[in-house]
């Protein structure tokens, strides 16, 4: 883990919108080596897209980030009442975009009942999604009833604080409903507190019994690059959203299965491929070796692959810029004067060409096959409320291109191809046909299908 100097706004979510965990569901049809795939909710993906942001505080502008949103199409943001960011400017921008709101307890905040009081006033206007334990008690820690921890010093009071705002949420009539995320870099525990679980299991030995609860979801900070994965590789994205042990960053793994610190065990391979979770933080910065293309086609693929890879939610840092400390002022979709960077443009292009507000009951399914699928060439089917469908292609290799495939079980009456780095109007269409073929690099294409 390194230290990143810098604050955080949180964001959540209504147990009712988080999707499935589970991949797509593979038959294969072994004679036409084609298999029948079922797709997950465009909605779903689409809910699944935020960013941190300060929004109306530390030189942002409540207009500015009203626009950056409709723009991008994020549909979440991460925020707290740190910073003071008045509550009743998360209801204008939810009000002026539909964004919706975590609300967490952020660097060094342990003021649990400011905290519910902002959540009902939230949830009042419908966008409250989640609360969000500490943030990265490694780097800030805490003081709580008294007594110090995180960083160095016992975890014990990070236990206890993260624990209380799991129970107290769940005691409130308004607020039991929403899902409670863990703290973050919970991998740094110095002590075996048992932030390393949901809820402690039996036989564990953790300094908190067992039973205790301390959230619904495990939350990473699980950025695309890493100091002991240094430069850019081959399936950047689709690596850092492993949920195993094969991850290069620091991710699910290092928090909930090894600690990254300690090496206190924690959920078995296996546990940890449908463990729920959520990404508050990830992202990379332009620089040393990343031009604002590779940064702008990296963010797109990270959003893919952390949908596809079982994270229900994904916030980047940041939305903008930061203006009022030195260390981050390249990690953003704008910057900091709100100067649209490519990454706004990718993201706007993605989010409009799939654009669907409403959900379906049931996914439906589509036969198709990539043959010969290369290693770093990954696909994401999806369905739109309407009844189309829009698979996504997408690469992650970092030099060179592939030649690939697409058939089809069956002719499709109209097809349309998207490449999110020209533009929302397609590149290629097709009629009564039953293969696509695409030229695949780095970025994504979307061939809908209707």
């Amino acid at each position: 883990m390194y230290t990143r100097v810098k604050l955080f706004a949180a964001v959540l979510f209504t147990l009712s919108v988080l999707p499935a965990f589970n991949k797509p569901k593979h038959v294969v049809n072994k004679q036409a080596e084609i298999s029948t795939v079922i797709a997950k909710r465009a909605v779903d993906f689409l809910n699944s897209i935020g960013a941190n942001s300060a929004i109306s505080t530390r030189s942002e502008t409540l207009e500015k980030t009203t626009q950056a949103i409709n723009y991008t199409g994020i549909r979440w943001l991460r925020t707290g009442y740190e910073g003071d960011i008045p509550v009743q400017d998360l209801v204008t921008l939810h009000n002026n975009c539909g964004v919706k709101f975590s609300y967490g307890l952020l660097s060094g905040g342990t003021d649990i009942p400011r905290l519910l009081a902002g959540g009902r006033q939230l949830a009042a206007s419908n966008c409250l999604l989640a609360f969000e334990g500490p943030n990265e008690p490694n780097n800030w820690g805490i003081t709580y009833k008294g007594e110090s921890g995180g960083k160095n010093v016992s975890w014990l009071p990070v236990a206890r604080l993260q624990h209380d705002l799991y129970t107290s949420v769940k005691a409130d009539d308004i607020l039991k409903s929403y899902p409670v995320f863990s703290l973050s870099e919970n991998g740094a525990e110095t002590d075996n507190a048992g932030l390393q679980y949901l809820a402690i299991p039996g036989n564990a030995h953790c300094l908190m019994p067992a039973g205790t609860r301390f959230a619904d979801y495990a939350n990473c900070h699980n950025y695309i690059t890493h100091p002991s994965w240094k430069g850019l590789h081959d399936n950047q994205t689709w690596i850092a959203a492993s949920p195993g042990a094969d991850t290069r960053v620091d991710g699910l793994y290092g928090n909930y299965g090894k600690t990254w610190g300690k090496k206190f065990a924690g959920y078995s391979d296996n546990a940890l491929q449908n463990l729920p979770r959520v990404t508050t933080e990830t992202g990379l910065t332009i620089g040393d070796g990343v031009t604002e293309e590779e940064h702008a086609r990296l963010l797109v693929n990270m959003y893919l692959a952390q949908f596809a890879r079982g994270w229900s939610y994904t916030a980047v840092y940041l939305l903008r810029d930061r203006s009022d400390e030195q260390g981050n002022q390249q990690f953003g979709f704008y910057t900091k004067d709100y100067k649209a960077r490519k990454a706004a443009v990718y993201l706007h292009n993605l989010t409009t060409i799939l654009a669907d507000n409403a959900a379906i009951k049931n996914a439906g399914s589509l036969q198709y096959a990539i043959p010969a699928q290369p290693s770093t060439v990954h696909d994401l089917l999806l369905q739109k409320s309407n009844g189309s469908y829009a698979l996504i292609v997408w690469g992650e290799r970092l030099n060179g291109s592939d030649d690939v495939q697409i058939k089809f079980g069956n002719n499709q009456d109209q097809i349309n191809v998207y490449d999110i780095t020209k533009g929302v109007t397609p590149v290629q269409q097709l009629h009564n046909a039953r293969q696509v073929t695409l030229v695949i690099t780095n970025s994504a294409y979307i061939i809908e299908i209707k």
